[in-house]
């Protein structure tokens, strides 16, 4: 039996289900003033798309992912530094560079990670632009859910989709990106965090 996957990205072995409607914003930006970006998410670099190329594209990217990474890289984007898939560990690659080095995060409106708001306090120049929002689909509302069932989550707001439709019961087995997607889970489910923050590292727990 194939696993459930609730993500934005799909996978072949899984039976996908994108929970996110994903809006993009456009503000008007002045890429010229900001040395290196921050990218969270493959929606930020899709986002980052509606922009003309000549503005941005000798800005190197830091990607909180490899998958954020590759994204980037696929769009022609140079990517600056690779994080773990944690805010936390893209404040400690911010706090490398000097405090006067500005930062331009591109991010969606409801964010997991505080991070930037960390880094700021203690005096490093981040930039915050909201780029895109997202809201629950139709598809994770729809969905039917067999019993014990394998089910895997990307990302928070996945997670916050899918009990807003339904409810995780205790004969699933529940996989999750990372640990900031596990504490989206509600306590009286013990999900499985894969060791890499990919879909290919959580179908490795399956198989």
């Amino acid at each position: 039996m194939k696993p459930y996957l609730f993500s934005t990205s799909s996978h072949p072995d899984t039976i996908h289900v994108n929970p996110l409607e994903i809006s993009f914003l456009q503000p008007a930006i002045e890429f010229s003033q900001y040395d290196y970006l921050i990218l969270t998410s493959k929606q930020a670099v899709r986002a980052l798309s509606k922009y003309k190329y000549d503005d941005y594209k000798e800005k190197q990217g830091l990607c909180i992912s490899k998958a954020t990474a590759q994204s980037f890289k696929d769009a022609n984007g140079k990517v600056l530094k690779i994080g773990t898939g944690y805010g936390d560990n893209l404040s400690e690659i911010i706090t490398s560079y000097p405090k006067d080095t500005k930062w331009l995060y591109l991010r969606a409106k409801e964010v997991a990670s505080n991070f930037a708001e960390v880094t700021r306090s203690c005096g490093y120049c981040i930039d915050e632009i909201v780029v895109y929002k997202s809201s629950c689909s139709l598809n994770v509302k729809t969905v039917k859910i067999t019993q014990k069932a394998i089910l895997i989550f990307t990302s928070p707001s996945s997670v916050k989709c899918f009990l807003k439709y339904h409810k995780l019961n205790e004969d699933y087995s529940v996989i999750v990106i990372g640990k900031t997607t596990a504490k989206a889970i509600p306590p009286y489910i013990k999900p499985i965090i894969a060791n890499e923050p990919s879909i290919e590292s959580c179908l490795k727990i399956i198989n």
